[in-house]
This record gives C-alpha cells, structure tokens and sequence, in this order.
C-alpha cells in the first residue's frame, strides 16, 4: 500500500522535510555561507554546529564547499605575481593606451622593414604568404622579427633577434619576451645567449609582443592582421 507523500514545510533557517514521522532540518546555504565566514549569532552557530554532528550529509558537504572557497579566496589574497609579470603586462596596458596617440615620426618604435609592405614579384602573389619579415629600431635596439604559420596547425611561430646598437660587442641575453593574441593567450620566452628568441601561440589573427629588458624601457609591437589572409597580399 502506497504511503501518502508528507508535506515540506520551509522555516526562517532553511527547509524542513518530514518523512515518516521524523523531521530533519536543513540550513539554507546562505546560512551555511554565514557559519564559515563566523557571521552567525552564537545560538544559531550551536544549532547549526548540533545538525552538523547528527550526521546530515547534505549540509556537511555544503560547509565543506564553502569552505574550499573560503580558503581559496584566502590564499588568494596573499598571491603575488612575479615582478617581471607585472612589469609586461603594465607595459602592454601603458603602450595599447598610448597607440592611438602615436605618430610614426615621434615613436620610439620605427618600422624599418616589412615584407607585407613590399611589392611581390609576379608570381608570387598567388602563392600565399605564411611567412611576415620585420625590422624594427627601438633605441637603443633593433628587432628582427619572423612570423610564419605552423604548419597543420592554428598557430603562429615567433622568432627574431634583439641587438643592442649602442654596445654592438654585447648582445642581449635574458631579455624576457611575452607573445601574446590579444584574445587571453600568453607565452613568455626569452633572449638566449645571442640574443635570439622563438614562441609558437595560438593564431586569433593578432600579435602582440612586449620586450622587457632591465637597462630600458618595454618594447610594445602590436600586429592587427598579423599574416593578413594567408592567401597573398596585393
């Protein structure tokens, strides 16, 4: 013979559900939310604490969740980013501000050469354009810079060189580089002992890459388009 369903009554701390003439409790998760940061009053705290060691597996595991993200929001708090983290992406912020009020005769970045900028031969147009060449002067360095695509792949390889043209005897190693596609990707690389350096990131159609070397300024290149269409450029 089938039991005719009971009633769920709600109260003021939550909800009460009374199955076979017993009658167990349950605390709102607001409440719960209360208990874990100490906000509740402390004759509330011992009914609470008393449902808890009556063995209610829903409630504990929500006391149990919010208290993860007590402690996550906690360790948070103390968290400080690497000094050199902090200086790229304060740069990338600085320079992006900063772009539209830039004219190409009062940079300090100047373009030098770009293969996009060039006519291609007869031919050649036709044949795409997976691979971008660009010299840029930044005093007191020059860039050089390669931006193909990989190859079966949605992504870009990075690679170039950083010289120092006030010191042509010393090349600049250590130079700490983020390659970045203005869409939440990042990828830190950095100079080797020649000065060289290579990323590969997710291709989103745009490139930024911030320099940061200790003796100057960061470097801000941002590419719209960075490979056009990979299909030619007229």
């Amino acid at each position: 013979m089938r039991m005719p369903d009971r009633p769920i009554h709600r109260g003021s701390l939550g909800t009460r559900k009374e199955i076979w003439g017993k009658s167990m409790e349950h605390f709102a998760t607001e409440k719960w939310i209360d208990f874990v940061n100490q906000a509740v009053d402390t004759n509330e705290k011992q009914l609470m604490e008393r449902h808890l060691q009556q063995g209610c597996k829903r409630c504990r595991k929500t006391v149990s969740l919010w208290q993860k993200v007590r402690q996550s929001a906690a360790s948070e708090a103390n968290y400080q980013p690497p000094e050199h983290a902090v200086r790229l992406a304060r740069a990338a912020f600085a320079e992006a501000g900063l772009a539209g009020q830039r004219k190409g005769a009062g940079s300090r970045i100047k373009l030098l050469f770009d293969s996009f900028l060039q006519p291609a031969f007869e031919g050649a147009r036709s044949a795409g354009a997976g691979t971008r060449q660009m010299l840029y002067r930044a005093d007191p360095f020059q860039i050089d810079i390669q931006v193909e695509a990989a190859a079966g792949r949605n992504r870009i390889v990075v690679t170039g060189q950083l010289l120092n043209l006030s010191n042509p005897g010393i090349l600049d190693q250590g130079t700490k580089i983020a390659l970045s596609n203005m869409r939440g990707k990042v990828v830190n690389a950095m100079t080797n002992q020649f000065g060289e350096f290579s990323g590969e990131i997710e291709n989103s159609g745009d490139l930024q890459m911030t320099f940061a070397n200790p003796s100057s300024r960061p470097i801000v290149i941002s590419l719209r388009d960075a490979l056009g269409s990979l299909s030619g450029n007229d």
